[in-house]
């Protein structure tokens, strides 16, 4: 009977540790495999984000656009080709011009970090909202696949 308990108690804490050693590995695995993949890029690549919502919001996306060949998200080639037409400067997007958008404030901020023709990229702007973001970068920052809609 002694045992059985003694080994109860040890399954017990071995439950209670699980969580707690499997959180450590991931946190440990995580980061090198994130700095061998940045490491090792070639060509035109960008680490993409969106945040909605004020300073304080939580509510970012992001992911890893890469031009040689276009991957990343669903709209890699034409992010792709946008880029290329502006040499890599994400500030000199043109998208469309006549498109009308609500004045409407739900701020969206954006951010573009990572290496165009060897030279590196670092952008960052505040667009009052979707609508103004989608019309000035087309599909650079256009990590969902939700349209927005025109008003």
């Amino acid at each position: 009977m002694t045992y059985f308990l003694t080994c109860l108690r040890s399954a017990k804490a071995v439950r209670r540790a699980l969580p707690a050693a499997a959180a450590l590995l991931l946190a440990a695995g995580a980061a090198p495999a994130q700095a061998v993949s940045r490491d090792g890029l070639s060509g035109n690549w960008l680490q993409l984000t969106v945040t909605r919502g004020d300073a304080r919001s939580s509510d970012t996306r992001g992911t890893l656009l890469l031009c040689d060949p276009p991957q990343g998200h669903s709209r890699a080639a034409e992010a792709c080709d946008v880029l290329t037409r502006a040499d890599g400067d994400v500030g000199a997007l043109h998208g469309d011009s006549g498109r009308v958008c609500a004045l409407v404030y739900a701020p969206v901020t954006v951010r573009a970090q990572g290496e165009w023709n060897g030279r590196p990229v670092d952008y960052r702007h505040t667009f009052s909202n979707d609508c103004e973001r989608e019309a000035l970068t087309g599909a650079v920052f256009a990590l969902d696949d939700q349209e927005v809609p025109e008003v």
